[in-house]
């Protein structure tokens, strides 16, 4: 009984794993024989070589854009490179993923070659429960991974994923539609309220968000809060229990201005509904002012996809400072989050691993990845700067290289268990009005004490 209820309790918290990678996109679901764009096949094995097939199970199912782009890029050029490989991708939108997951968990039978997040909620169960391989960190010396970035990829000082990008959390505007209307790009959050009210009274939407997704809500708040404290352990004490959400004076002043912006209409109609996908099409179609989201998106502003007119348009500014809180603009809400791992069941174990070393080394990930414009990595990209940049990806660089402090994990997956769907689930009714402030926070404080 003992051993079912821990099976249970692991399966639990694999069911409330993280959503924070970048997605969108049509999902791609590769089998034998198939020619889809996403299948890397070998046309024919390599002499003296037996042949090998990797199976890839990926969350980044838009496999013409951003991180899904360089991912499948990369598997081609692996193969092209070792012809007695044979790839096959399983690619997902995030909860699809999730699921899928589950079930591949609950089989024991991981596909060789997987994407992980690298936070507690989502790899500290899988690390812990031996289903990813352990890594050797001397073949990653050289890769230049930032200082920290493997952290959340480690259990008890051993190494089982890398991380992909560094992600943080910016506003994307559209230039041309401020300046259109008359509106102050905000660099404070009564200049954000001010521009709320101005787009709404035109008929604007002012800012799109992926409400339906929780997680984008819980980051928001964040970037909010730390603005107000300067300080990027508050979230985290009250999370542990250390403090206490109710009692915490710059937690309440945090839940009060968030409550002004909602109020303010600052989220598109019917944000609660929008899914990641309809979030972003608003912003790329012109139709709103603001888009709040991650890194990974800089792509938006090379993408031959989207319309000159966004092209020409697009910029993306920190996240506003609140005039009198204790917070700065180059205090920043960042951390390491998609990766890869291995499957500690592969029958193909080294072989994905060495695929895993062949899409991480700096000269393929880093480079490719920031000079197609397709994601800010986790490694130290400096050398591979062009000068040709897009202004997405040098407004990027130029927050993170002047950071006065960074997050690290977000707080909503900074504990594993029920913590990631209470507080996610609990963010979410207070954006939609359906909890005053103080049982916003008397809630927190419940599920801090879980």
């Amino acid at each position: 009984m003992k051993t079912f209820k821990k099976v249970l309790v692991f399966l639990t918290m694999i069911a409330i794993l993280v959503s924070l990678a970048a997605c969108g996109g049509k999902e791609t679901t590769n089998t034998p024989g198939t020619s889809s764009p996403a299948a890397s096949q070998s046309p024919s094995s390599e002499p003296g070589k037996d042949p090998v097939t990797i199976n890839v199970f990926t969350n980044l199912s838009d496999r013409s854009a951003g991180q899904g782009k360089l991912e499948q890029m990369l598997l081609d050029n692996y193969v092209k490179e070792n012809p007695h490989v044979t790839i096959k991708v399983e690619a997902l939108q995030d909860e699809p993923y999730k699921q899928k997951f589950q079930s591949y968990v609950a089989g024991n039978n991981l596909p060789d070659f997987l994407s992980v997040w690298g936070q507690p909620s989502f790899l500290e169960a899988v690390m812990e429960k031996g289903y990813v391989a352990e890594l050797n960190p001397d073949d990653y010396k050289d890769y230049g991974f930032f200082e920290g970035a493997t952290t959340d990829f480690s259990y008890n000082g051993k190494l089982y994923g890398l991380p992909r990008n560094q992600d943080m959390t910016t506003l994307y505007i559209n230039k041309g539609m401020f300046e259109a209307n008359g509106v102050k790009i905000p660099t404070t959050y009564n200049e954000l309220l001010d521009a709320a009210r101005a787009f709404r009274e035109k008929g604007i939407q002012p800012l799109t968000i992926n409400g339906k997704d929780k997680w984008i809500l819980n980051l928001f708040f964040q970037d909010l809060l730390l603005k107000v404290s300067g300080n990027q352990r508050t979230i985290y004490n009250a999370s542990k229990g250390d403090t206490n959400f109710a009692s915490d004076p710059d937690i309440r002043k945090a839940a009060e201005l968030y409550k002004g912006l909602i109020d303010a209409g600052l989220f598109q109609d019917s944000f609660i509904s929008a899914d990641y996908g309809a979030a972003m099409n608003l912003f790329l179609q012109e139709q709103a002012a603001m888009f709040y989201m991650g890194a990974w998106e800089v792509g938006m502003a090379s993408n031959p996809d989207n319309s000159e007119s966004f092209r020409k348009n697009v910029d993306l500014i920190p996240f506003p400072v609140v005039e009198d809180g204790k917070g700065k603009a180059t205090d920043i809400v960042a951390w390491n989050g998609g990766g890869y791992a291995v499957s500690a069941s592969s029958p193909v174990k080294e072989e994905a691993i060495k695929l895993l070393n062949y899409m991480m080394h700096p000269d393929n990930w880093a480079k490719i990845g920031w000079q197609e414009g397709l994601v800010v990595p986790g490694q130290n990209y400096s050398s591979y700067l062009t000068g040709n940049e897009n202004i997405l990806q040098k407004g990027v660089t130029n927050i993170l290289n002047t950071a006065t402090s960074m997050s690290g994990t977000p707080w909503n997956d900074f504990k594993p268990g029920e913590w990631k769907s209470d507080v996610e689930n609990i963010i979410q009714e207070f954006s939609a009005g359906a909890v005053s402030i103080d049982e916003f926070l008397s809630k927190l404080d419940e599920a801090a004490a879980k």
